[in-house]
Formats: structure tokens, C-alpha cells, sequence
């Protein structure tokens, strides 16, 4: 994703998307059901931000089974929480600068 010249992240501006960066880098690891229930966003939103932010490698996961069920955790990677950092910097910027 592009880093803007302000240094905004494109790849937070979807309000998901800043949601699950906000979530993982308070959690260490959550599973797919509990990032669906924070954000309270549908499957297949969920998935299709998450993707987008594993393209960016901003987060990780790690496949287990609990008991038959399959289960898919995520976390956030070194890189992620580096851009997230900058991203929310960048903000505080902008609300300062409003002042």
C-alpha cells in the first residue's frame, strides 16, 4: 500500500481495517470469531480486510484444530505494528494541527 506524503497509510483507511490493527495491537492473538464480534463486521468483510492487510504482511496467522474445529488466529507483525505506529502518529499530527 502507498504511504501518503502526510504519512497516512492507505491501508487503514477502511474503518475495518484501522479496527483490526487497533484490536491485534492491544491483543497479542485473537481468533476470526473474536475479530467478528470487536468490529462487528460479516464473514466475508472480515476476510476480505484481513487479506488485505496479511497482502501488506501489517499481520500474521497461525492455524490450529480445537478438538475437530479448525481455528484461525491472528496477530500483528513487526511491520505492522512499525506502519500502525506511523499511521497513528500522522494522526496525531492532523489533531494537533487543528488546534
Amino acid at each position: 500500500m502507498k504511504v501518503l506524503e502526510t504519512g497516512f497509510n492507505k491501508a487503514f483507511e477502511s474503518r475495518i481495517r484501522l479496527g483490526i490493527m487497533s484490536v491485534l495491537s492491544v491483543n497479542d492473538v485473537l481468533d476470526f470469531n473474536a475479530l467478528k464480534e470487536y468490529l462487528d463486521a460479516t464473514d466475508g468483510n472480515l476476510a476480505s480486510h484481513i487479506k488485505a492487510l496479511e497482502k501488506e504482511e501489517f499481520i500474521g496467522m497461525e492455524k490450529s484444530f480445537i478438538g475437530r474445529k479448525p481455528n484461525t488466529r491472528y496477530f500483528i507483525t513487526d511491520l505492522g505494528k512499525i506502519a500502525f505506529s506511523n499511521h497513528l502518529s500522522a494522526l496525531e499530527r492532523l489533531i494537533q494541527s487543528q488546534k
